[in-house]
């Protein structure tokens, strides 16, 4: 009988709950997921100047980039992952440090094949050829060296300084987003949650938990004189618990 009554009750689960709804829902943190982007091939990506190697896809409206091994995707100012360009997405709590770098007038750029008044000539490249290169990409820095400078034609790179006030400005201009600000909402809402339900929680288990007497000592029949010390002991010891050396610093 239970038996049946269990099979009954996940039968009548998968009736109610449509399978769109949780497939588009990562049950483990409760976050929605991006809908799917439909190809009709693997798609090709340029590598975009005054990045660290940071690959996009250009002819679609969604920003889909490539970077460190992984595809990322932002989608109503949440941030997800996945080891594939169509598929397997995950939430990723954080911006990804490549998005910074990234300028959010390169579409433009590419589309006049000008960056920042100079000829870009990008090269577009195969993901087979991507997925195979990226990585020694990286370390020989191939799309900097022999004067390539990302295919931007007489281009100089800002300096260090000028780079990190650009990023700093990007920063800003992300954070006002109004996608991005109601998630940022609703997290610390989430966050709030727990915080709140634990006393609560913790009184419960105490009360749960059996009342557990402690046993009467025997009263010594030769007590020790107060104020005696006892032999081998030490009039000064250290507070059990205490760490040696102050605090250290975590990470």
């Amino acid at each position: 009988m239970k038996r049946l009554l269990c099979s009954a009750i996940l039968l009548a689960l998968a009736i109610i709950v449509p399978i769109p709804t949780m497939a588009g829902v990562d049950v483990s943190i409760g976050i929605s997921l991006p809908p799917p982007i439909v190809f009709a091939a693997p798609p090709e990506v340029i590598v975009l100047p005054d990045t660290d190697y940071v690959y996009v896809v250009p002819d679609i409206d969604v920003e889909l980039f490539f970077w460190g091994g992984w595809w990322w995707r932002l989608w109503e100012g949440r941030w997800y992952r996945s080891h594939y360009y169509d598929r397997g997405w995950g939430y990723y709590s954080r911006v990804p440090s490549f998005y910074f770098d990234v300028d959010p007038g390169w579409r433009g750029y590419y589309r006049g094949h000008d960056w920042h008044g100079h000829r870009w000539n990008y090269e577009r490249i195969p993901d087979r050829r991507l997925q195979q290169n990226w990585r020694s990409w990286h370390n020989n820095r191939q799309w900097e060296r022999q004067g390539r400078n990302w295919g931007v034609q007489g281009y100089q790179r800002p300096p260090q300084k000028q780079r990190q006030e650009i990023r700093h400005q990007r920063q800003e201009q992300y954070q006002q987003r109004p996608e991005v600000q109601r998630h940022q909402q609703q997290m610390r809402e989430q966050q709030r949650q727990p915080q709140a339900q634990q006393p609560q929680r913790q009184m419960r288990e105490q009360q749960r938990q059996p009342q557990v007497q402690q046993p009467q000592r025997r009263q010594q029949q030769h007590p020790e004189p107060r104020g005696q010390e006892r032999q081998g002991e030490s009039q000064h010891q250290k507070p059990q618990g205490e760490p040696e050396g102050g605090d250290r610093d975590r990470r």
